[in-house]
Protein backbone atom coordinates (compact mmCIF):
# COMPACT_ATOMS: atom_id res chain seq x y z
CA UNK A 1 0.00 0.00 0.00
CA UNK A 2 1.36 3.43 -0.89
CA UNK A 3 0.28 6.91 0.18
CA UNK A 4 -2.25 7.22 -2.67
CA UNK A 5 -3.88 3.93 -1.70
CA UNK A 6 -4.02 5.04 1.93
CA UNK A 7 -5.63 8.37 1.00
CA UNK A 8 -8.21 6.53 -1.12
CA UNK A 9 -9.08 4.11 1.70
CA UNK A 10 -9.36 6.89 4.31
CA UNK A 11 -11.56 8.93 1.96
CA UNK A 12 -13.87 5.97 1.41
CA UNK A 13 -14.09 4.88 5.08
CA UNK A 14 -14.58 8.42 6.45
CA UNK A 15 -16.86 9.60 3.64
CA UNK A 16 -14.48 12.41 2.67
CA UNK A 17 -13.19 13.70 -0.62
CA UNK A 18 -9.75 12.47 -1.63
CA UNK A 19 -8.44 16.05 -1.27
CA UNK A 20 -9.72 16.31 2.32
CA UNK A 21 -8.36 12.87 3.21
CA UNK A 22 -4.95 13.76 1.74
CA UNK A 23 -4.91 17.07 3.62
CA UNK A 24 -5.70 15.25 6.90
CA UNK A 25 -3.05 12.60 6.27
CA UNK A 26 -0.42 15.21 5.38
CA UNK A 27 -1.29 17.14 8.54
CA UNK A 28 -0.84 14.04 10.69
CA UNK A 29 2.49 13.17 9.07
CA UNK A 30 3.75 16.77 9.35
CA UNK A 31 2.77 16.90 13.03
CA UNK A 32 4.60 13.63 13.77
CA UNK A 33 7.67 14.83 11.82
CA UNK A 34 7.67 18.18 13.62
CA UNK A 35 7.43 16.55 17.03
CA UNK A 36 10.29 14.20 16.22
CA UNK A 37 12.42 17.07 14.86
CA UNK A 38 11.92 18.73 18.24
CA UNK A 39 13.16 15.54 19.93
CA UNK A 40 9.75 14.48 21.29
CA UNK A 41 8.44 10.94 21.41
CA UNK A 42 5.10 10.29 19.64
CA UNK A 43 2.98 7.48 21.08
CA UNK A 44 -0.16 6.23 19.37
CA UNK A 45 -1.72 3.74 21.79
CA UNK A 46 -2.18 0.36 20.14
CA UNK A 47 -0.28 1.42 16.99
CA UNK A 48 3.22 2.20 18.16
CA UNK A 49 5.80 4.71 19.33
CA UNK A 50 8.05 6.89 17.19
CA UNK A 51 11.20 8.18 18.89
CA UNK A 52 14.53 9.82 18.07
CA UNK A 53 17.77 8.25 19.23
CA UNK A 54 21.41 9.29 18.99
CA UNK A 55 23.80 6.99 17.15
CA UNK A 56 27.42 7.42 18.29
CA UNK A 57 30.27 8.09 15.90
CA UNK A 58 32.10 4.94 14.88
CA UNK A 59 34.69 3.54 12.53
CA UNK A 60 33.65 1.64 9.45
CA UNK A 61 35.26 0.22 6.35
CA UNK A 62 34.73 1.02 2.70
CA UNK A 63 33.68 -2.36 1.28
CA UNK A 64 35.29 -1.66 -2.10
CA UNK A 65 38.72 -0.59 -0.87
CA UNK A 66 38.84 -1.92 2.69
CA UNK A 67 39.92 1.57 3.80
CA UNK A 68 38.98 2.58 7.36
CA UNK A 69 36.71 5.60 7.56
CA UNK A 70 34.96 7.58 10.28
CA UNK A 71 31.17 7.50 10.35
CA UNK A 72 29.87 10.63 12.10
CA UNK A 73 27.35 10.63 14.96
CA UNK A 74 23.76 11.29 13.94
CA UNK A 75 20.17 11.08 15.08
CA UNK A 76 18.01 8.19 13.90
CA UNK A 77 14.29 7.49 13.97
CA UNK A 78 13.03 4.42 15.79
CA UNK A 79 9.59 2.82 15.68
CA UNK A 80 8.32 0.26 18.16
CA UNK A 81 5.07 -1.43 17.17
CA UNK A 82 2.23 -1.42 19.68
CA UNK A 83 0.47 -4.57 20.82
CA UNK A 84 -2.56 -4.23 18.52
CA UNK A 85 -0.36 -3.65 15.47
CA UNK A 86 1.90 -6.56 16.37
CA UNK A 87 -1.09 -8.87 16.88
CA UNK A 88 -2.65 -7.78 13.57
CA UNK A 89 0.55 -8.71 11.71
CA UNK A 90 0.46 -12.30 12.99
Amino acid sequence: MNKGDLVEKVAKECDLSKAAAEKALNSILDTISGAMAAGDKVTLIGFGTFSVSNRAAREGRNPQTGETMKIPARKIVKFKAGSKLADAAK
